[in-house]
């Protein structure tokens, strides 16, 4: 009759399970994936305030800086307005450069 196979008892060194790292330690956290705003703890977007300042500069009649930072109510306005004949887009602009601002998640934008 067939026995089941034994093994012999193991010898050195066993492995061993890992112990996850504390939290802030190695794993990133879902929700600020580019990490956090050292001043205020506030999470970091994706997108940056310097391009959107310049996008909103330069192409702000059409609402382009808005359109990448995921503002789209903002930028269709911009758009039909052709950026408050250029003064909105242009004070919109400047607002991002010195000031940064939010991208549509709330984040706020990174340097």
């Amino acid at each position: 009759p067939a026995h089941p196979a034994v093994l012999p008892a193991a010898t050195g060194p066993q492995p061993q399970f890992a112990v996850p790292p504390p939290p802030g330690m190695g794993y990133a956290n879902p929700a600020a994936p580019y990490g956090f705003d050292p001043i205020t703890g506030v999470p970091l977007s994706d997108k940056s305030k310097i391009a959107a300042g310049v996008l909103q500069l330069f192409l702000g009649n059409l609402g382009i800086g808005r359109f990448y930072t995921g503002h789209v109510g903002m930028a269709v306005a911009q758009l039909l307005t052709c950026g408050g004949c250029g003064i909105w887009s242009l004070i919109d602009g400047i607002i991002i450069l010195v000031n940064g601002g939010t991208d549509a998640q709330g984040r706020k934008l990174r340097d």
